[in-house]
């Protein structure tokens, strides 16, 4: 983040002498073996292996993220049978893929690129399509759902679904609260069934890669990771302020008030162009663009109130209507949790994957304290979530408590001889790591990342796709990576030498996680056993809703002029403790939950 070209090639172009072990050499053995294929290769790094008979699942909810998860299926672990959404544009984009962009297209394929099959006919001969969850939810041949709903839809259609004995895999945040995520958990708990929560980040290499630098002691003794995702958005050019279907109210350059209607718009320039179009290669593209446009077009059909999103009045005294909420359900605090839930949460999670790396226990590590701040700084009354949030964590260090003892960097201490045990040192409650965290609308400068810094080193991680090594305390000082198999091999982006898991993708950019997610998943399912679960199971996830949360909650306090300074408190992250940072109440969920189910 923010480095010059110059500094980016020092992470890249030399080597480290210290490192002596890859587990990308393992990679690199394997592949030269040909035992993986590139349909296997999250299976053969992680650990987990094939399955015989794919998982029968069902997507609810294919918008953007949705879309992105069906994109990331692998026909070998999961076979989709069935998806659900409310959103004609939503459903065409689930079969035909997102013709919005290059990077669009190439994020969300669509189900019959995924699977091979040449018209919508033949896909929906595979796969039902339901408008309503509760229906696809009853269909007794899915086995697991993928639910990519808004976030206050998460707990009730995840524990319909475990009602119905289904396995559930939900996108990120967890829940709206944290009540529902220990409700969640309970039912996984008592139903037997695995629930885990999307956060890619455990299943992405390059984080893992970094996971055995620390572990190896690569950075020193860590004291500060500094995390950020800055966007440029600004008012009129808003990301999460997509176009209302049959348009809305507003002013045109003039001041004079009419109906705005960008998607009919687009949709008429898209066809003049495509009378205008001579080349069969544009011709196909403009073709598939419009027939997007014209789904995205349809959306105006829906009833959105009859699916409990509402009309409302906000500050400014505009009528928001139930439509707006759909589409930019982001923006409210009733549907959404803002910039900590669809953003930070990621980060933090990163944050708590480096610190809990680097203890001898393998015990999760929860922050103590947080001081955060926000506001709607840039963006008018058209949202009550903010457009800037800051953040300050402290977490427990190497050293915090006797069995988190200092010398962790010493392979020794890491993995110690079971015969002795993990050293004990005397508690110093000095030996904190600070995390900060700050996400804004307005300047994109920086993009997101996160920052490790430790005594003998730092490592950047940019767009989870990008690391750079740098030794001692400068970004100045020459130290990189070895490229020859000798040593670790940190650069895993495609470009360039970027090593065999690289390679062996044909080219293709190195997995975000999301594929491996999926995949570990549905092995799970057909491998059940107690040692075999997803990395984020709810207990990670409920921490990592917790720590998103309880800042929100500062947050509002500072609003309030009450002070944005807490402490966390270890009931929280208990799933079978029914203390919450939030105020949400089990009872209550449970009664609201069991009333919508």
């Amino acid at each position: 983040m923010n480095l010059s070209p110059e500094e980016k090639t020092i992470g890249r172009d030399n080597y480290y002498d210290a490192l002596e072990v890859s587990r990308r050499d393992f990679f690199k053995e394997v592949i030269g073996a040909g035992v993986a294929s590139t349909a296997t290769l999250g299976a053969m790094y992680f650990g987990y292996g094939r399955v015989d008979n794919p998982v029968r699942v069902g997507v609810i909810g294919t918008g953007d993220e949705g879309n992105v998860l069906l994109g990331a299926m692998n026909p070998n672990y999961l076979q989709v049978v069935a998806i659900s959404d409310i959103r004609p544009s939503s459903i065409h984009r689930a079969f035909h893929g997102d013709w919005a962009s290059e990077a669009a297209i190439a994020a969300r394929p669509g189900l019959m690129k995924v699977y091979g099959w040449k018209t919508e006919d033949e896909a929906r001969t595979h796969v039902k399509v339901y408008e309503r969850y509760e229906e696809l939810l009853a269909d007794d041949q899915i086995e697991a759902v993928v639910i990519a709903l808004p976030l206050h839809l998460h707990a009730p259609a995840a524990i319909l679904a475990m009602k119905h004995g289904k396995h559930v895999l939900t996108e990120k945040l967890m829940a709206h609260n944290i009540a529902q995520c220990k409700l969640m958990g309970r039912v996984a708990t008592e139903k037997n069934l695995y629930l885990a929560t999307g956060h890619q980040r455990h299943y992405n290499v390059l984080y893992d890669n970094a996971v055995n630098l620390l572990r190896w002691g690569v950075l020193g003794e860590v004291h500060y990771i500094r995390a950020q995702w800055h966007r440029g958005n600004l008012p009129g050019r808003d990301s999460w302020a997509l176009p209302i279907p049959g348009g809305e109210k507003g002013t045109d350059l003039s001041g004079k008030e009419r109906t705005l209607d960008p998607i009919s718009s687009q949709l008429k320039e898209l066809e003049k162009d495509l009378k205008s179009s001579t080349s069969p290669v544009a011709r196909e593209l403009l073709q598939k663009k419009i027939a997007q446009w014209k789904a995205w077009n349809d959306d105006r059909r829906i009833a959105a109130d009859q699916f409990g999103y509402e009309e409302r009045t906000l500050p400014n005294g505009r009528l928001r209507t139930a439509m707006e909420e759909l589409v930019r359900w982001r923006l409210w605090e009733r549907t959404g949790g803002g910039l900590m839930a669809e953003l930070g949460s990621h980060q933090l999670d990163a944050a708590t994957i480096f610190i809990n790396a680097l203890r001898a226990d393998g015990k999760h590590v929860h922050p103590l304290t947080v001081h955060a701040v926000g506001g709607r700084h840039t963006f008018p009354l058209d949202r009550d979530s903010f457009d800037h949030v800051y953040c300050t964590f402290e977490f427990p260090g190497p050293g915090y408590d006797p069995k988190f003892p200092v010398g962790y960097y010493d392979p020794a201490s890491v993995y110690p001889d079971p015969k002795i045990g993990v050293p004990s040192f005397d508690q110093d409650e000095n030996k904190k790591i600070v995390v900060t965290y700050s996400s804004i609308n307005g300047n994109g400068f920086g993009g997101y990342g996160e920052v490790v810094m430790g005594t003998r080193g730092t490592l950047v991680l940019e767009r989870e796709l990008e690391t750079m090594l740098y030794k001692d305390s400068s970004v100045s000082t020459r130290v990189g990576v070895r490229q020859d198999g000798g040593g670790p091999t940190l650069d895993t982006q495609a470009s360039g030498d970027g090593g065999p898991l690289a390679k062996a993708a044909e080219g293709k950019p190195v997995s975000r996680g999301y594929r491996e997610q999926l995949e570990h998943w549905a092995w799970c399912i057909r491998n059940q056993a107690p040692e075999n679960r997803p990395k984020c199971h709810p207990e990670v996830a409920i921490g990592d809703a917790v720590i998103a949360t309880t800042a929100r909650v500062a947050m509002s306090n500072a609003q309030k002029n009450v002070g944005g300074y807490l402490p966390f408190q270890a009931e929280w992250f208990d799933m079978n403790h029914d203390a919450t940072p939030d105020g949400s109440n089990i009872s209550d969920e449970r009664t609201k939950l069991d009333a919508a189910s």
